[in-house]
């Protein structure tokens, strides 16, 4: 659900002074896109084509988690995240006539910190971009790619990112195929249509090493990839939205998100995978979802333990953030950060509140 900034760092180098208003949906990505190509059930994804860029849709992004432990037991969560905004439909052109623009997002958290940082770039001058053969996502000199020789894209990887205060360099490995979420991949936003491409890898193991204020440790544990694109991922009435990723001990991996509504409702979905990989979606009547605890952050009540069951699946846990301060204080904020509970680990990401 990686969009908000993206449209907030589109809407600064166009030369706008604010976001949209709420009305027009969070971040303005209720707004009509009919221009833009569209989001269609029956995609057939191909790969390793779709882990590149995708010009015709307005955005897309690239985003990894990683839930890390040193031989000490000290937990940290990593976020790493390249956005891609067309600011007007068509083609991608060469040179300062692309209108593309890119955004990278990085962050580190652990228990007692959470640093982050942001980078910002215009298409077409090589600054920033995405490939799919051989894969590379990257901005400036943070960078997601395939390590040379791996036998297939996304199987063997190295993940770079730092600030003024954190850096980390982590080796994704994973045999395991991908997940196409919702719908063999047309993942619903609403009843009224808005939905995405999406495919996760939630598989990863991840190796390396990881430093907060000049100390450096090193880290193992599981990560995520999310990709998703599309052009008009809300409705207007869609306020901001609840998106959890989790790595169960059993060996199943969950997604689950809820978008809000300004009426007080919402629209929840999900998807179980099983340890082989077999995936399917939970819908609204399968979950039940409560925040149980909040905490005050920036002037807002950010709910940082919840309460998640699925009977069906015979789950009953309440994550909570390891780090309850994980604000991201970001061209848009948002919170994004580490959550455990009994049987595993996960990332949250909140917005719109």
């Amino acid at each position: 659900m990686k969009v908000k900034a993206l449209l907030c760092a589109a809407l600064l180098l166009a030369g706008c002074d604010k976001a949209p208003a709420p009305a027009q949906s969070f971040a303005g990505l209720g707004n009509d896109a009919a221009d833009f190509a569209q989001v269609v059930p029956g995609k057939v994804f191909s790969f390793p084509d779709d882990h590149g860029p995708h010009d015709g849709f307005r955005i897309e992004w690239w985003y990894v988690t990683a839930n890390l432990k040193d031989a000490q037991g000290n937990v940290f969560g990593v976020q790493w995240t390249l956005f891609r905004n067309a600011l007007k439909p068509g083609p991608t052109q060469a040179g300062w006539h692309d209108s593309t623009v890119w955004l990278g997002h990085a962050a580190v958290t652990s228990a007692t910190r959470h640093y982050a940082a942001e980078r910002l770039a215009r298409g077409g001058v090589g600054q920033a971009g995405a490939q799919a053969v051989p894969f590379n996502a990257w901005i400036d000199d943070w960078n997601f790619a395939s390590r040379p020789g791996a036998a297939s894209a996304l199987a063997d990887m190295q993940l770079k990112a730092g600030g003024a205060q954190f850096a980390y360099d982590l080796h994704l490995t994973s045999s395991r195929p991908l997940v196409l979420q919702g719908a063999n991949g047309y993942s619903r936003k609403s009843d009224l249509g808005q939905a995405s491409y999406y495919y996760s890898q939630p598989f990863f193991n991840a190796s390396g090493s990881l430093s907060i204020d000049g100390k450096v440790y090193q880290v193992t544990g599981p990560a995520w990839l999310d990709r998703e694109w599309s052009s008009q991922p809300l409705s207007a009435s869609q306020t901001g939205w609840d998106w959890f990723s989790l790595h169960l001990d059993s060996g199943a991996q969950l997604m689950l998100f809820r978008v809000r509504q300004q009426d007080g409702a919402g629209y929840l979905t999900g998807t179980w995978i099983d340890p082989q990989g077999h995936a399917e979606t939970l819908h609204n009547a399968n979950i039940q979802l409560a925040p149980l605890a909040t905490t005050a952050i920036e002037g807002r009540n950010m709910p940082t333990r919840w309460s998640l069951k699925i009977p069906g699946k015979q789950l009953d846990i309440s994550p909570e953030a390891v780090n309850p301060n994980a604000w991201m204080n970001l061209s848009i904020p948002y919170w994004e950060g580490p959550v455990r509970f009994d049987g595993g680990v996960g990332y949250l990401e909140m917005t719109g509140y």
